[in-house]
């Protein structure tokens, strides 16, 4: 099975709470991984996404610390409609 991984950077403007992450995320810049594999028997490449995972700082003592934490694509893009949808003050 050929698998793959994908980052990119996702910038909130705002504080923002993600489904499956048991704190408040500050607003900044977050890097996300997505793994996918490779759907066999096509004639033509085509991926699907089997895991998402944001980096976010350790919690206190540990905020030096980077988390992996898994998280669901949906939820990622549910929390970044609602940051986008908070007017800027």
């Amino acid at each position: 099975m050929i698998t793959r991984s994908r980052r990119e950077t996702v910038v909130f403007q705002h504080p923002v709470r993600i489904k499956g992450i048991d704190r408040v995320l500050v607003a900044g810049s977050y890097e996300v991984v997505t793994d996918e594999e490779m759907i066999e028997g096509l004639s033509f490449p085509s991926f699907r996404r089997i895991a998402t995972m944001i980096m976010v700082p350790g919690t206190p003592p540990h905020h030096h610390s980077m988390e992996m934490i898994a998280i669901g694509s949906v939820d990622l893009a549910d929390a970044q409609h609602r940051d986008a949808a908070v007017p800027n003050v």
